[in-house]
Formats: structure tokens, sequence, C-alpha cells
């Protein structure tokens, strides 16, 4: 292959765990923030980070496979329902020495697919009626790779602590800078201007950073899940195909809120234009990197 996935693999690791620690980081500026405009103890700073941090990884834990199905008005389904379909997913299971994980259906005319569950044992992959109308066996099993690569990558509980992560982030910043605004701050034992503008800056902006953080802790994982995915089959162009083929789609899933579109295959949010704040890597890109891994020639414009 021109490309070694498992190159990518190793890569996109890496990159993952320096976001996800620098995430730990505007924990822990939130926290110093409200802490220096209300006059708490510097000590209290590391075990309030912590306590944020492990709030947002028990809650993701327990909880996100259950809220991301219902969401998405997925159903959990029989293998008489859909013999081919577990056919093809037993397949890639066998391949990855994954343990097959339950099959839910999204009754949605858009093609789309995506994983949930907060470990192999307890996974599930969801497919769209669309995606089983338009795509053939070998298109699915790149689609059900992808999902499965998830899965053993532990990608919907990173997902899922990071997504989680940001929103507690957001609250906890967006409930300080109204105490602070409102006069919260006034008792704090801090006279320092320069540190209290720094504290109500970090307030505003750390949010953001997070989103931003989560934003590309998921487009790594989205890399890391194709480049796993060819490790399973060995055929980039099932996956690329498949690729290829929701590329040419213009329609989206219906549930399309921002708190899951992490988690399918293709965002239903991200835009044709690149944007530090999507969850997927372009299409395109993803597309011409398996084509690379493949030895394919690059698509004519």
């Amino acid at each position: 292959m021109a490309v070694s996935f498992r190159a990518e693999q190793s890569a996109n690791q890496r990159k993952t765990w320096a976001l996800l620690g620098l995430m730990f980081v505007a924990v822990i500026a939130i926290v110093w923030a409200i802490a220096s405009l209300f006059g708490l103890q510097i000590y209290w700073i590391v075990p309030l980070a912590v306590g944020i941090s492990l709030i947002g990884v028990w809650t993701s834990y327990w909880k996100s496979d259950s809220l991301v199905l219902a969401m998405t008005s997925a159903k959990i389904i029989e293998h008489s329902e859909a013999p081919q379909l577990y056919n093809i997913v037993e397949e890639v299971c066998v391949a990855s020495g994954l343990p097959m994980p339950r099959i839910a259906i999204v009754d949605d005319p858009a093609p789309n697919a995506f994983a949930t569950g907060r470990d192999p044992e307890h996974a599930v992959i969801a497919f769209t009626t669309g995606i089983l109308q338009v795509m053939d066996r070998e298109q699915l099993q790149g689609i059900a790779a992808h999902e499965m690569a998830h899965v053993g990558n532990r990608d919907t509980l990173v997902m899922a602590v990071a997504a989680t992560t940001a929103g507690l982030l957001a609250i906890v910043a967006d409930v300080g800078a109204r105490m602070a605004i409102f006069g919260g701050g006034r008792n704090s034992n801090n006279n320092n201007p320069i540190a209290m503008i720094l504290a109500i800056a970090i307030l505003v902006l750390a949010p953001i950073a997070a989103l931003l953080l989560r934003a590309s802790i998921s487009r790594k994982r989205e890399a890391l899940a194709d480049a796993t995915a060819v490790q399973f089959t060995r055929n980039p162009a099932g996956l690329r195909r498949a690729l290829e083929t929701l590329a040419a789609d213009g329609t989206v899933v219906h549930q399309k809120s921002t708190a899951v579109a992490h988690v399918w295959i293709e965002s239903p949010l991200d835009g044709k234009s690149k944007s530090m704040f999507d969850t997927h890597p372009p299409i395109g890109e993803r597309i011409a990197l398996l084509r690379e891994m493949e030895g394919a020639p690059p698509a004519a414009e």
C-alpha cells in the first residue's frame, strides 16, 4: 500500500491522547479561573478539575449508548429481520476478533451509519434504511468495518467523554461568568486586576477551546477508524466506494442534533467548506487517503 494503515493508526492515536490532555488542561484552566474570581484556595483546583472530569467519564461510560439510540430513534433488530446484514457484520467480527455487537436500524432515507456503546461487549452498530438500499455488499462491509473499528478503538467511549467534558466545561464556565458579572466575585480575596481579567477571559474562551478540541478529537478518531477498517478487511476499495456514494448523496439524516453529529460515519452538520468545528475530516480527503492505501491513482477532477 502506498500509505500504511498502521502508520495512520499510530499517528492518529498519538494526536488523540495529546488532544485529550489539552482538554484536561482546559478543565484546570476553568477551575483556576473560578477559584481566582471567588477566592478559593489554590489546592482546590486539581481536585475540582479531576471531579469534573470524573463526572464526564462516569456519565459517558454508563449512559452513552442509551442516549445515542434514543436521540437517533434507532431500533435494535434480531438476526431474522436482516440476516444478510448480520452476516456482513459477523464476517467483520471474525476478521477483527471483536464480539458481535447488537445491530440497530434507523428508519431514515439518508445513507448513514454509526456505532455506540461503552465497550466492545456492549456495542451497538446502527444503519439507516437509506444506506441499506443504496450500497452493495462490499460497500456495506466497508461501512461495518469502519463502525467496528470505532468499537475496537474505543472511539465510542473516547468521543462520549470528550463531548460530555466539553458540555460540562461550557456549563461550569457559563455559571462562573454569570456569577462574576452579577457580583458573585466581589468576595474574592484576589485584588490583582490582571488575574481577574485573565480569569474572565478563560471563562469566555475555554468552552470554545473545548469545542475545538472535541471536534479535533472526533476528526482524528474518524481517520483512525478508516485506517483500522482497512486492517480488518484488507480491502480499502469497499470503504472508499462507500464514502464516494455518501459524498454523491446530498440527503442528511432527520435526527441531526449537534450532540450526536460526531457518531455518524458522515456528519449531518458539516458543510462543504472545511471548518475548525467540523467533527469529520472532509470526505474527499478520506477518499483520497483510501485510494492511496489501495494504490489507486487519484480521481480525475
